[in-house]
C-alpha cells in the first residue's frame, strides 16, 4: 500500500470520549478510520516490521488518502519506530512518530476537565466490564455498589494525569499546537465537534454526514455516589476543602 497522503493522531487518556469521536469521524468517510491500531494489531512493539505498518495504513485510510489513529501516549512505540527506521537520536519524538505515520502534521488532544469523574468512570468500567454501551442497548444488570475502592480510584486519577502530562510534553517539545477537545464540551455539541475536527484537518466536508452517536452514557447513581465519596474521603481533615 502507498503511504497515506495525510495522517493525524488522536492522543487521549482513558474515558475522554476517544472511541465516540473515532466512530463519528469514521462515519464521515473522509477522515480516515481512527482507531487504536497499534494496540489491536500488536500487544508489544517488539519485532515491529515495515509490512505491519503498511497493514495499519490500509486499515485506517479512507479513499481520499487520509489516515487516522488514536492512542494513549507510550514511549515504547516511538522507541520501536526509531529502531525500525534506524533514525538519528537527535530527531524529535514527533519526527520519529511521523516516520511510522507519514505526513502526520495534525494532532488532536482529548482531555476531560473533571479528573475525579474520569477516574471513577475508569474504575467503574474495570469492575463492571462495561467499557462502552452501544446506543439502545440495555445496561448490564449487576450489583457493583460494593466495588468502590479509594486506592484504585486514586491510582487511576494519578495515572490519567501522568498520561496527559506525557502527551503535553510530547506536543510542546516540538511546538505542536493540537486541536484540543474537552469531553464535557464534546458531549454537549457532538456534531459540531466532529465538523470542527474536519475543518482542522482541512478535509472537504461539503455533503458529509455525521452519524448519530454510537454510544449511550454509562454514568449512573453508583458513579455519582463514588464521586462524592471519593471527594469527601480525599479531602478528609483538609483545612481548606477545595470541592
Amino acid at each position: 500500500m502507498k503511504q497515506p497522503a495525510q495522517s493525524y493522531t488522536i492522543w487521549f487518556s482513558q474515558r475522554t470520549g476517544s472511541t465516540l469521536l473515532g466512530d463519528a469521524l469514521s462515519s464521515t468517510g473522509v477522515a480516515g478510520y481512527p482507531s487504536e491500531w497499534l494496540h489491536y494489531q500488536f500487544k508489544s512493539p517488539d519485532n515491529l516490521k515495515h509490512e505491519d505498518l503498511e497493514q495499519i495504513w490500509s486499515h485506517g485510510t479512507t479513499s481520499n488518502g487520509v489516515f487516522g489513529i488514536k492512542i494513549n501516549f507510550e514511549q515504547r512505540w516511538i522507541d520501536a519506530f526509531r529502531s525500525l527506521y534506524h533514525l538519528r537520536p537527535e530527531l524529535s519524538r514527533a519526527e520519529v512518530w511521523s516516520t511510522g505515520f507519514p505526513n502526520c502534521n495534525k494532532h488532536i488532544y482529548m482531555t476531560r476537565r473533571n479528573k475525579v469523574r474520569l477516574a471513577v468512570s475508569w474504575w467503574r468500567a474495570i469492575v463492571s466490564g462495561e467499557w462502552h454501551r452501544k446506543h439502545g442497548d440495555r445496561p448490564h444488570i449487576q450489583d457493583i455498589a460494593d466495588q468502590y475502592n479509594f486506592d484504585a480510584i486514586k491510582h487511576l486519577l494519578v495515572e490519567s494525569n501522568m498520561c496527559e502530562a506525557a502527551i503535553e510534553d510530547f506536543l510542546s517539545e516540538s511546538g505542536i499546537e493540537p486541536l484540543t477537545i474537552v469531553y464535557e464540551d464534546f458531549i454537549q455539541d457532538y456534531e459540531g465537534t466532529v465538523m470542527d475536527v474536519l475543518a482542522f484537518l482541512d478535509v472537504q466536508s461539503d455533503g458529509v454526514t455525521v452519524s448519530a452517536p454510537s454510544f449511550d452514557p454509562i454514568a449512573d447513581e453508583i458513579s455519582e455516589q463514588w464521586v462524592q465519596r471519593f471527594r469527601e474521603e480525599c479531602q478528609r481533615e483538609w483545612e481548606n476543602v477545595r470541592w
